[in-house]
C-alpha cells in the first residue's frame, strides 16, 4: 500500500491512496470465509455453504466492502499519523477514466481532497478593552416582578364585576353579522385581559357579569396565534388564519388576588424567618432581578469579545472546498440556501476554531462534574421562573442526571461548559471596565446592535 499527499494550496490537499491486490485479498478471503459460516441457503445446511459458492455469489460485494473499510480505515489513520487538522471531511475525486474490473486482480488508486485548517496565534492581551455592564433594576420592573410573585402566592376569588386583569371564563361562538356561524367554531374556554392588546377591546371587557354578552374581533384581541388557539381548543395553523369575531357569554369571572405581604407569605418564599419585612423582602426581590440581569449583561459582554475577536483574527478558511462538502453532505440543500447561509457557517467555523485553541493552549479540561453543575445551574434557573423557592440540593443533582442522559442534552450543555471556560480565560486577559446602566438603557443598546 502506498500513501501519498500532494499540497493544492495554502488550505487545501489531495491524498492519494494506492491499494495492491496482496492488501486486500486476505480481508477479502476471510470475509467470505466468515459469511459462509453463517449463510443460510437453500439445498446447505447452516454453516456448510462452501466458500467458492459465496465467493460466486457474492465476491464482488464483499471486495467492494472490505476495499472501502480498508480505505476508511487508512486515511484516517493517515490523518491521525501526519496531524493534519482537517475541517469538515475527506471528499473522495471522482475519476471518470478510471475503471476496475473488481476481480480481485485490481490495483485501486483513490484520491481525497482534504480542507485544511489554517494555522493561527489567538492574539489577546491586557490592551484589549472590553465594558462589563452592570445592570439595575427600575422601578417599573421591580414592580412588576412583584406583583407577579404576589399573585402567584395569592387566592383565586369570583367577583361580580370584571376588572383589568380578570380571567373570563366564557362560551365562545364565530358570528357574523351578529348571528351564529352555521358550522363554525363555538368553544369553551379562558380569556385573560392581561392579553388583550386593543385597548378598545380592553374597554369592552371591563365591568361584565355572569351572562353578559360581548362580541370581539378575536385577531384582534389576542394576535398571538398560540393564544388563539387554546382559547378556542383549535390547531395553531388555524389560529393563525381565522379571520372572525366571537361573541362571548360570561359563565364566570376569576380573579387571582395578590398575597398579603406578611410573614406567612416571606416564609413560603424564602424559608422561616430568613425575611420579616418588607423591605428586606424587596432587598431579596431587587437581587433576583438583577441577578437575571447579570446574565443579560454577561451574553452581551461574551458576544462584544466574540465579534471583536473575530475581527482581530481574520485567517482564510478553504471557502471552496467546504461549500462543496456542504453540498455533499446535506442533499437537500439547495444553492441558494448555500449562498445564504454559508458566511454564519464561516463565522461559526472561524469562532470554533479559535475556542479550540484557547482550549488546547491553556491545556482547559471539561470534566464531567462541570457539566453535572451547569445542567443543575439551567434546571434551577427554569423552576425558579415559577417558584423563586430553590429545589432541593439532591432532587436538583437526580433532575440532572436524568436531564443529561439524553444526548442532545449533554452535548448540547459541554458546548456550553467549554464556551463558558473559553470566556473565563479571555475575560482574565482582557481589560475590563465595569459601567453601572439602567435596564431600559441596557436593552436599547442591545436593540441598537
Amino acid at each position: 500500500m502506498n500513501i501519498t499527499q500532494e499540497k493544492t494550496g495554502n488550505l487545501n490537499a489531495v491524498v492519494k491512496i494506492k491499494i495492491a491486490p496482496a492488501d486486500y485479498t486476505g480481508k477479502v478471503e476471510k470475509a467470505i470465509k466468515d459469511q459462509a459460516k453463517k449463510a443460510q441457503l437453500p439445498g446447505f445446511r447452516k454453516g456448510m455453504v462452501p466458500a467458492a459458492h459465496i465467493k460466486k455469489m457474492y465476491g464482488k460485494s464483499i471486495l467492494v466492502e472490505e476495499v472501502n473499510n480498508l480505505l476508511n480505515d487508512t486515511l484516517s489513520n493517515y490523518i491521525a499519523e501526519q496531524k493534519l487538522e482537517i475541517l469538515g471531511q475527506p471528499l473522495p475525486k471522482m475519476d471518470d477514466e478510471r475503471e476496475f474490473k473488481w476481480d480481485n486482480t485490481d490495483d485501486f488508486e483513490f484520491d481525497y481532497e482534504l480542507g485544511l485548517a489554517p494555522a493561527f496565534e489567538v492574539n489577546v492581551s491586557s490592551k484589549d478593552k472590553f465594558t462589563e455592564y452592570v445592570v439595575k433594576a427600575d422601578q417599573e420592573t421591580l414592580e412588576s416582578r412583584i406583583k407577579n410573585i404576589r399573585r402567584s402566592y395569592g387566592k383565586m376569588t369570583n367577583p361580580e364585576v370584571s376588572a383589568d386583569g380578570d380571567v373570563l371564563y366564557a362560551e365562545l361562538t364565530q358570528v357574523a353579522d351578529g348571528a351564529a356561524v352555521e358550522g363554525g367554531i363555538t368553544s369553551t374556554g379562558t380569556i385573560r385581559l392581561d392579553q388583550i392588546k386593543d385597548k378598545k377591546i380592553l374597554k369592552s371587557l371591563i365591568g361584565l357579569k355572569k351572562d353578559d354578552e360581548v362580541t370581539i374581533d378575536i385577531q384582534k384581541a389576542l394576535e398571538d396565534a398560540a393564544v388563539i388557539a387554546k382559547a378556542l381548543n383549535i390547531s395553531e395553523e388555524q389560529a393563525a388564519e381565522l379571520k372572525a369575531d366571537f361573541k362571548l357569554q360570561i359563565k364566570n369571572v376569576n380573579r387571582l388576588e395578590e398575597s398579603d405581604l406578611n410573614q406567612e407569605f416571606f416564609d413560603k418564599l424564602f424559608g422561616e424567618g430568613t425575611v420579616t419585612d418588607e423591605a428586606t423582602f424587596r432587598e431579596k426581590i431587587t437581587e433576583e432581578v438583577e441577578s437575571m440581569f447579570k446574565q443579560d449583561a454577561e451574553r452581551k459582554l461574551s458576544n462584544d469579545i466574540y465579534e471583536a475577536l473575530l475581527v482581530k483574527h481574520n485567517f482564510e478558511l478553504p471557502d471552496e472546498f467546504l461549500r462543496r462538502w456542504l453540498k455533499a453532505t446535506n442533499e437537500k440543500l439547495t444553492d441558494e440556501e448555500l449562498a445564504e447561509g454559508y458566511d454564519d457557517f464561516a463565522k461559526n467555523l472561524k469562532w470554533t476554531l479559535i475556542e479550540n485553541k484557547i482550549i488546547k493552549d491553556n491545556s482547559i479540561e471539561i470534566k464531567y462534574e462541570d457539566v453535572v453543575q451547569a445542567a443543575k445551574a439551567k434546571l434551577d434557573a427554569q423552576f425558579r421562573m415559577y417558584s423563586p423557592s430553590p429545589l432541593p440540593e439532591d432532587q436538583l443533582a437526580q433532575y440532572a442526571v436524568q436531564f443529561l442522559q439524553d444526548k442532545e442534552n449533554a452535548n448540547r450543555v459541554f458546548e456550553e461548559v467549554k464556551a463558558l471556560k473559553t470566556f473565563e480565560q479571555i475575560k482574565s486577559i482582557v481589560t475590563l471596565e465595569q459601567k453601572d446602566i439602567g435596564y431600559d438603557k441596557f436593552v436599547a443598546l442591545v436593540e441598537k446592535k
